[in-house]
């Protein structure tokens, strides 16, 4: 790219790209290990960016590309191109009308968004980057560049303040020209047509991972997601795709999974006119009858549901509740809480071994079963019709913490049912009580605070009305480690409380007072002092409220940087010209898989480089609507330069 040694002075202007030197102006050479042509110099960085504003395309594809090597991997020069300007001139390339142009720039933009310096990914913002980005992309069709554009989105999308900005000006674009054109669904399908299949599945993962982090941001957008014309439709559709070629642990589902997780979470109070399908809390008095009364039928009084000496399956109607009839397809955000989806997330429950897609799809159950509204109750019965109990009970044995929370919380809102209740009170129990610290037969996982308390809040809610429940607990140590929480003095006050209040609710049973005396226990162990706030929480009830967002510099699991994906060589010989600069990732990677804890799975590797990808902000969960957060895409590899 240099033709010949300057005077540092005279960096900015060196002649560049002379023709008759073109083979100096390549870095063919160096990429493959040979030595470098004679008289050769390797330009420094201030030189590289002005080469940008140079004359020639050829010179501002070259230092574009230059640039995009340079930012592989080293963050110092991603900051360096920060401080010396270059970020606006590559935004300002992104509307170039040649491809090898805005391309390289857009690689380059890739990788400099890419990592933990946050000031990279603001510095594109504030140069109005996102809406570039957008213009690009309507305007792409190839998958080389889509790819780049919606990667660089994802990193973009992994910091708070970028998120609205993507929501506002991107989101109908990426839905528009990627979700549902290469989704295979259709607004209208046409029966003589063949059926479409997923296209561009790189670019599909790309998008998919920029909207799940931005549906973590707030309810506005969510609520903006949610009602996109088509996006929970395809969403839907690409996952039932992927089940259906038994390919259930991409990560092209992983982030459709998380992504329909957050658009699950308080669905039952931000969807439009979401009064129309609540209900009234069963203890509610209605002075109208003995009885209160919905547009659904009447509602069955409290003391009939959670009757100690009646079980509820006596009325063959309480084990039976079937979705509404609709006399139209099901279309948006009300796909959401059809069986459609929750068929989906038990084909996943029974499927997938990727624990990201297991605890996505355990707290989107748990999200449409929080809150006292007509689809949680039909929900909560359906999952029970399907056998899905089980499945979900058999995830309180993963290795992985945050699947045992996931389901943990997906059980004890499914448990609001009576007849669930039943059921997870015979067979989830045992397993509930080994996952609790102490005792001889504890797991070997040193559970998180936040953990123990839901899986305590969770046995509380099944034993509560649940006397089979209450002695199954009983049988399998549950009293010993119950005690050793509250009195050992080195559990959290969270973890105590919540211990205290599944005692108070095993001594309540009269019928095992004495069978717990005969064991050596006193009252004493069983009398714990409260304050009123804990005495007062119902045992046998969800709060239908959810906590406020975790605060993402709180968060003492963040993961380590990764190693990043390398992407295929600009200027292929086995490419055409329209191709030369093409930074597609051929890395056949729609196997691997990633768990949350930053622990992979089996991967083809490319080149001799793991294959790898970097997460950014960890998971956010509620104690009954949990939010799935954010991850970044990749950095793309030093690209070859384009001979000149």
């Amino acid at each position: 790219m240099i033709g010949e040694e300057v005077p540092s002075d005279q960096y900015y202007w060196a002649p560049l790209a002379q023709h008759e030197r073109g083979s100096l102006a390549s870095l063919d050479s160096l990429r493959k290990g040979g030595p470098p042509p004679p008289n050769w110099r390797q330009p420094e960085l201030p030189e590289v960016i002005a080469m940008l504003g140079f004359r020639l395309d050829a010179v501002k594809s070259n230092a574009a590309a230059y640039l995009q090597h340079l930012c592989y991997r080293n963050d110092k020069v991603k900051t360096d191109v920060r401080k010396l300007k270059g970020i606006p001139v590559l935004v300002g390339l992104l509307d170039h009308p040649k491809k090898e142009v805005h391309l390289g720039a857009c690689g380059a933009l890739k990788n400099i968004s890419f990592g933990r310096d946050q000031d990279n990914k603001i510095a594109i913002k504030n140069c109005d980057g996102v809406p570039a980005l957008v213009r690009l992309l309507r305007k792409a069709r190839d998958v080389d560049l889509t790819e780049v554009i919606t990667g660089t989105l994802w990193n973009l999308s992994s910091h708070d303040s970028i998120k609205m900005e993507i929501v506002d000006h991107a989101l109908h674009a990426l839905t528009d020209e990627v979700i549902i054109p290469h989704s295979g669904w259709e607004r209208e399908p046409n029966e003589d047509c063949k059926p479409r299949h997923i296209e561009w599945e790189s670019v599909l993962t790309n998008t998919a991972g920029c909207l799940r982090n931005v549906s973590s941001e707030r309810s506005e957008a969510r609520r903006k997601l949610r009602e996109c014309d088509g996006l929970v439709d395809a969403l839907i559709f690409i996952v039932q795709a992927e089940i259906g070629q038994k390919d259930s642990d991409s990560k092209l589902v992983e982030n459709c999974v998380c992504l329909l997780r957050n658009l699950s979470y308080q669905v039952h109070r931000e969807i439009p006119q979401a009064e129309r399908y609540q209900e009234a809390p069963p203890n509610v008095a209605n002075n109208t009858g003995p009885h209160a009364a919905s547009c659904f039928g009447a509602k069955k009084g409290k003391d009939e549901w959670f009757s100690r000496g009646k079980k509820p399956t006596e009325d063959p109607a309480n084990d039976t509740v079937d979705f509404p009839k609709r006399t139209s397809p099901a279309r948006g955000y009300e796909l959401l809480f059809q069986p459609e989806v929750v068929r989906i997330y038990i084909s996943l429950l029974k499927e997938s071994k990727t624990p990201a897609i297991l605890e996505a799809s355990a707290g989107a159950i748990q999200n449409l079963c929080a809150g006292r509204w007509t689809y949680g109750r039909y929900i909560r019965s359906a999952l029970r019709q399907e056998k899905a109990l089980s499945a979900i009970a058999d995830l309180l044995t993963s290795e992985h913490e945050r699947v045992v929370k996931a389901a943990s919380g997906a059980l004890r809102n499914l448990a609001v049912d009576a007849r669930n209740k039943e059921l997870i009170g015979k067979h989830a129990i045992p397993n509930l009580v080994k996952n609790l610290p102490g005792g001889q037969q504890s797991s070997s996982q040193n559970f998180s605070e936040d953990t123990v308390v839901s899986i305590l809040n969770t046995i509380n809610e099944v034993i509560a009305e649940n006397l089979e429940a209450a002695k199954k607990l009983r049988e399998t140590q549950g009293i010993e480690k119950l005690v050793l929480i509250n009195k050992s003095g080195n559990r959290s006050e969270k973890e105590v409380r919540a211990a205290a209040l599944v005692l108070q609710t095993i001594w309540g049973y009269k019928e095992l007072r004495k069978p717990l005396e005969k064991e050596g226990w006193k009252k004493s162990d069983f009398q714990v002092n409260l304050n009123n706030a804990s005495r007062s929480q119902s045992s046998h009830s969800y709060d239908d409220s959810t906590l406020p967002l975790i605060d993402r510099n709180q968060k003492s699991d963040k993961k380590p940087d990764r190693e990043e994906i390398q992407m295929s060589n600009m200027g292929s010989n086995s490419r055409s010209l329209d191709n030369n600069y093409s930074t597609l990732n051929e890395r056949g990677d729609h196997n691997r898989t990633l768990d949350r804890s930053g622990n992979l799975g089996e991967m083809e590797p490319l080149k001799g480089t793991p294959l790898m990808q970097d997460e950014g902000q960890e998971s956010l969960e509620e104690e009954l609507d949990v939010l799935v957060l954010d991850e970044e895409g990749d950095q793309v590899s030093p690209p070859t330069m384009q001979k000149i």
